[in-house]
Parts: structure tokens; sequence; C-alpha cells
């Protein structure tokens, strides 16, 4: 579906205020597919995008500084949804032995056990756009919000 349709407006000022409107459309329109592909796990796919770093980085432990400079969404607050993940039992926080100002975040059993199934409902919901877009125009859509961003 065109933007023009999805948003019913028919006329922008200039192909440039359409291609953002329709880049801000598009990522909520991703999120929310994300969202519903991680409902049953009970994550947000902000708290899902923590949980995938510290996976990437097991066994060793992540601080809240590190977590947040990888993070996708850098206005999300990664203390609370640390605390969030915590409470599901899916992370832990230690003190650090060197450090005792520091703590250290892991991600446990359950925290990859659930990642490992929600990770799979999100690549099943990413093979949608393989239905949508070509390889050679996903690597050109690629270059192009690298370039916009640049």
């Amino acid at each position: 579906m065109k933007i023009q349709q999805a948003i019913k407006q028919k006329k922008f000022k200039d192909e440039h205020h359409k291609a953002h409107i329709n880049v801000l459309y598009t990522a909520t329109w991703l999120n929310q597919q994300t969202s519903q592909a991680l409902k049953p796990f009970n994550v947000s796919w902000q708290q899902f995008n923590i949980l995938r770093i510290l996976r990437g980085l097991h066994p060793e432990p992540a601080t809240i500084k590190l977590l947040t400079e990888r993070m996708i969404d850098k206005m999300s607050n990664a203390s609370r949804l640390v605390e969030k993940l915590k409470q599901k039992g899916l992370v832990v926080r230690e003190a650090c032995g060197e450090d005792r100002r520091r703590v250290d975040i892991r991600i446990t059993t359950l925290g990859l056990e659930v990642l490992e199934e929600a990770s799979k409902r999100v690549e099943g919901s990413i093979e949608l756009t393989k239905k949508s877009i070509t390889e050679a125009e996903a690597l050109q859509l690629s270059d192009l919000l690298d370039k916009l961003r640049s």
C-alpha cells in the first residue's frame, strides 16, 4: 500500500517530505509487527534487544552503559528494562568483584531459552519482508537508510 493511501494524504510538500513520512510510518509498522511476534513471550522489542545483546556477549556480562550504547532505541531506559527482565527471571544483576560501583548484567538460562523461541517468531516476521522486496532491494534500502543517517 502506498503511503498516500495508508495515511489518506494526497499531496506532500515534496518527495523528501514524502520519504520522511514514509520512513516514520514504516518504522512504526515494523515495530508493531515485531511487538506482535513477541507478545506470547511477554517481552517488548526493547527488552528483546537487550536479551540479544546479552546473548551476544554471553558468558561475559554487560553494564548498563554498554547496553545503552548498543541498543537500537537510544531513548529507552536500559536500567528500567533490565529490572523488568530481572523480575521475569531472564537476567541477573550482580555486583562486580573488582569494582563495587559497577553492576554486571548476565542473561540467565531461562533468558536464553525464551530468546531462542522469541527469535524464531521475529525471524518469521522478517521472512514476510522477503515476500515484498528482493535481496538486492533490501541491500539498496539499507544503503539508503545508512546514507540518510550519515
